[in-house]
């Protein structure tokens, strides 16, 4: 086994059992691609057994912290066992869940949603990667499934020095499948969707979408960046009568009109805008119009901290813009996915968009991923996404 020893004073962050180990924390060594390695500090004291990646900024990522444990195809049954029995206790109303969630999971790299009877995989890591085979089995194994589908076709690969991939690696046959969310079903190809194919994230923010709409009486409903209209749905599920979806993708936005009919509401309550979400705000701002609940789920503007400044800018600007367009008592679901705009940061953002807005609001709720996208306590950056629910004063 390789060992790799750290800088003095730059176990700390491991001892904390942090799983990260990055490229200037290492005093020296060196392995293989996927290869795992024993951790030390400077004194020889172990700390981890971790996958070393050649290409990464972050050089190791923690397997385990136990010294009697042995990285091989047990481990993977093990740790996947564990998380899928945490999925079990929470009793989720759907048949797509995430399974496995990278660090909070204790493997690093590895994303694992389920669609009804297809597993969907993400391998973004040199660790994971070294180790597919052995992961794929103990999945197919775990779950009783025969079905997996891989896509790592993320551009995190990239700073892992791996190339982009998309197939099958267990199994085959049509990657179209139907999601059922609460009482809703929404259709997705596994092969072609954002992510994984779907936002299951956003799951329960949808659910009491659908409950605000009901309570509120909101008949006007903006929902933007609407990708393929999962909140659009909760919005006529909950009695809008007035629904518009914004995005700039045009196949998306024909699955969201898909959804309206596949649910049985009515098509005449939904209007599917393709075009740009800030030029479309400023237009109905021009027009005078107003909505009773507004959604904005934009994409990551900030893929780490060093772009949180610039990511500041863009979310302030949509968000003074939604407000502008809330009626009175109207309700504002704002998120942000951006990993490197932390809570604060984000309730500092949508407070400036306000006071530009000229408008106040009570801030009603703070939301989250949904609990199979768990964020533990020693690894904080799990905590990517952020929602705000703000109603006009």
């Amino acid at each position: 086994m390789k060992v790799i020893k750290l800088r003095e004073g730059k176990e700390r962050s491991l001892l904390r059992r942090h799983p990260w180990v990055f490229e200037g924390s290492i005093a020296k060594g060196k392995a293989d691609f996927g290869e795992t390695v024993r951790v030390e500090s400077a004194g020889g004291d172990f700390l981890c057994w971790a996958a070393y990646s050649p290409s990464s900024s972050i050089k190791l990522r923690a397997w385990s912290f136990d010294e009697a444990e042995r990285i091989d195809a047990a481990f993977f049954e093990r740790r996947i066992a564990a998380a899928l029995a945490y999925r079990a206790r929470l009793a989720i109303d759907s048949n797509g869940q995430r399974l496995i969630h990278g660090e909070a999971d204790g493997l690093p790299g590895l994303i694992v949603d389920r669609y009804a009877d297809t597993l969907v995989a993400q391998f973004l890591a040199a660790g994971t990667e070294a180790w597919k085979g052995a992961i794929a089995d103990a999945l197919l194994a775990a779950t009783g499934l025969t079905r997996l589908f891989e896509r790592s076709d993320s551009g995190v690969r990239q700073l892992e020095g791996l190339t982009p991939v998309k197939g099958w690696v267990r199994g085959e046959g049509a990657t179209e499948v139907e999601l059922h969310e609460s009482s809703w079903k929404l259709k997705l190809d596994v092969a072609e969707g954002h992510k994984t194919g779907y936002y299951l994230d956003q799951r329960d923010n949808r659910r009491e979408f659908a409950r605000w709409v009901r309570q509120l009486g909101a008949q006007r409903v903006l929902n933007c960046y609407s990708y393929t209209g999962g909140f659009s749905v909760a919005a006529l599920a909950g009695g809008a009568t007035d629904v518009t979806s914004v995005d700039s993708s045009g196949p998306a936005l024909a699955r969201a009109t898909e959804h309206v009919t596949l649910n049985g509401f009515n098509p005449a309550h939904h209007q599917a805008l393709d075009a740009d979400v800030n030029a479309t705000l400023r237009g109905f701002i021009k027009e005078g119009r107003q909505f009773d609940a507004i959604v904005l789920d934009p994409p990551k503007f900030a893929p780490s901290a060093a772009h949180a400044e610039r990511a500041s800018r863009a979310y302030k600007d949509i968000n003074r813009l939604g407000l502008r367009l809330l009626a009175p008592g109207g309700l504002l679901c704002t998120y942000s996915c951006s990993g490197g705009v932390g809570p604060e940061l984000f309730h500092k953002i949508i407070a400036g968009a306000g006071m530009d807005a000229g408008i106040d609001a009570y801030i009603v709720d703070r939301v989250g991923a949904a609990p199979d996208h768990p964020q533990t306590l020693v690894f904080p950056e799990g905590e990517y996404l952020k929602g705000l629910l703000v109603m006009r004063r």
